[in-house]
């Protein structure tokens, strides 16, 4: 049953995306415009040929240009002991001690990659489109690390969750059926229920 409908307004819209959990992502560059990072939930998938993601950011931020400008980027995808460095990523900490925080290496494109990501894309920007406040970075894939987590730090309801994943049980599958991780039963965190 429907609870209410809200008008459609920006705050509407800001409300119901909270209910949209999305995975945590350290977004980096650095080149000619500097080096620099922020906190980000807005990364997709768009494509596997050739491997492409979006991530979208406020042209109002003060990271905008050296993001625009560098032309690359590294999507750093969080675990739950990575919630500190995410706040930090997400506030007015100056970049060079966000950067300090953490350990950093490079790959090809020389965007700062976090050493115990859960999974890093290195990838270039190769298109970007402007839409109402936000440009949307569509970014060629270059290479993928990925670290031995089974853990997500995901952002639901304004707060941090963290997911755990079970590989499932072998009595519970089909031979035919994918051996691939779900989701474990709900369980009750210090920061809330997922």
């Amino acid at each position: 049953m429907l609870e209410s409908e809200a008008p459609l307004t920006s705050l509407a819209f800001r409300d119901a995306m909270a209910h949209f959990p999305a995975a945590v992502h350290i977004i980096t560059t650095d080149g000619p415009a500097g080096r620099a990072g922020f906190t980000a939930s807005a990364v997709t998938s768009v494509t596997d040929s050739p491997p492409t993601l979006l991530v979208c950011l406020n042209r109002s931020a003060s990271v905008y240009s050296s993001f625009r400008d560098n032309g690359v980027l590294c999507v750093n995808t969080l675990g739950p002991h990575h919630e500190p460095l995410s706040r930090l990523f997400g506030g007015k900490t100056p970049m060079g001690d966000r950067f300090a925080a953490a350990q950093w290496t490079t790959r090809g494109t020389s965007s700062p990659v976090l050493d115990v990501a859960a999974i890093t894309f290195d990838c270039r920007i190769v298109k970007s489109v402007d839409f109402g406040t936000h440009d949307v970075f569509f970014c060629e894939v270059l290479t993928i690390s990925k670290h031995s987590h089974s853990q997500a730090l995901v952002y639901l309801n304004r707060q941090y969750r963290k997911l755990h994943l079970t590989e499932t049980s072998e009595a519970n599958q089909d031979a035919d059926s994918p051996r691939l991780p779900v989701p474990s039963s709900v369980r009750q965190h210090p920061e809330g229920t997922i």
